[in-house]
């Protein structure tokens, strides 16, 4: 069966998603669509604001046959980190194209990650203290490849692109152009708007009729919805009882910002504000989110290594094509492909132990059982 490969937050599911899933089984001429997504908790810090079998059900009836849960440990974490995780459990799920949306689908990434594979991305280069890492970073890639364009799908292009150079079987890179409004923009145009659009209007009860699929519609306002106003207290609580020393302990904790954060938590009254008392010029506001939400989960940088010595294809969902293609390929996947998750997954030393750990908050806020005796949607 030829397969097609994307990796998704889906924070939450809207119109834009349901057009680049097509589009990807269009274009590949795919039997089989595959996704991994984000878990509970995404990319820019911060849980999603439905839980992970909400928005893999909204994938499933729209466009995905299979929804593999790409675990806290890869998707809070920067654009690198994040790719590869992504990247890797496709690869490890047997997918042969890769396809995603970007601002330039002209570009040949594959070409691009060649160029960068050499470059210095690391050291002297990355210790000016008045600019981000990530403006660092760009300049690196300008002048080891040309690059000037900082759209953030490109970027991310790039990040998938140079994560599956290092695979020993590279899959077929495809990238096709977005459609609709541009990423985190504000507004609705052709029916589509940004994840961030759609989930301003979710919070603020406004209707969503013309950007998500019309049955998530209903399905979305009875759903529990998270978010850092939940959480803060958490993180709260954690910076004002925890030892430095366990605070270190963190992952993507560095340069001492255990003390900032600690220094400065006691006055925040909530997540806004305590963002604009930790912010400085050396970090933006997504690295910063992440490493809180890693602190409020007690994600260590020993579970990181963890997860990533021992990976996982916990599968949250699949349709009939999705199913007879897990029964072709079950036997010969590179992981451990886990469709019910045990007691023993889920213990201190468990395969799924921080995975575990970051749901229960999700659990204890929401009520609803995250990963214990959960089988995959169908």
């Amino acid at each position: 069966m030829q397969t097609v490969g994307m990796i998704a937050e889906f924070n939450p599911f809207h119109t834009g998603h349901a057009y680049a899933l097509a589009q990807a089984r269009k274009l590949a001429q795919a039997d089989v669509v595959v996704v991994v997504m984000s878990g509970n908790y995404v990319q820019r810090g911060e849980p999603a604001i439905f839980d992970k079998w909400v928005r893999a059900q909204a994938a499933l009836q729209h466009g995905a046959d299979i929804v593999v849960e790409l675990p806290v440990t890869g998707a809070v974490q920067a654009a690198d980190q994040f790719a590869e995780a992504g990247v890797t459990a496709l690869a490890a799920m047997g997918v042969n194209t890769l396809a995603f949306g970007t601002e330039h689908p002209e570009v040949a990434y594959a070409d691009l990650a060649e160029k960068l594979a050499t470059a210095a991305l690391t050291g002297d280069g990355f210790r000016d203290y008045t600019q981000t890492y990530a403006t660092q970073l760009n300049a690196v890639y300008a002048k080891a490849a040309g690059i000037t364009q900082t759209d953030p799908n490109f970027m991310l292009g790039l990040s998938y692109a140079k994560a599956n150079l290092a695979l020993k079987r590279p899959m077929t890179l495809l990238p096709f152009a977005r459609r609709g409004i541009g990423h985190d923009e504000v507004g609705i145009q052709a029916n589509i708007a940004s994840a961030s659009t759609v989930r301003e209007y979710l919070r603020a009860d406004q209707s969503v009729k013309a950007i998500v699929p019309t049955e998530l519609v209903d399905f979305y306002a009875k759903q529990q919805q998270y978010s850092w106003a939940q959480f803060f207290p958490w993180l709260k609580y954690r910076l004002q009882t925890a030892e430095l020393n366990e605070l270190r302990l963190v992952a993507t904790m560095a340069e001492g910002l255990e003390y900032r954060f600690t220094q400065k938590i006691d006055d925040a009254q909530d997540m806004t504000a305590f963002l604009k008392q930790v912010k400085s010029k050396r970090y933006t506001y997504a690295r910063l989110r992440r490493l809180a939400l890693a602190i409020t989960l007690n994600m260590t940088a020993t579970a990181v290594n963890q997860a990533r010595q021992h990976p996982q294809l916990h599968v949250l969902g699949f349709t009939p094509t999705g199913r007879q293609y897990l029964n072709s390929v079950k036997h010969d996947l590179d992981w451990p492909l886990l469709t019910k998750v045990s007691a023993d997954m889920l213990a201190p030393d468990g395969v799924l132990a921080m995975t575990h750990r970051a749901d229960r908050l999700i659990t204890t806020i929401g009520g609803v059982e995250q990963n214990y005796g959960r089988r995959p949607l169908m």
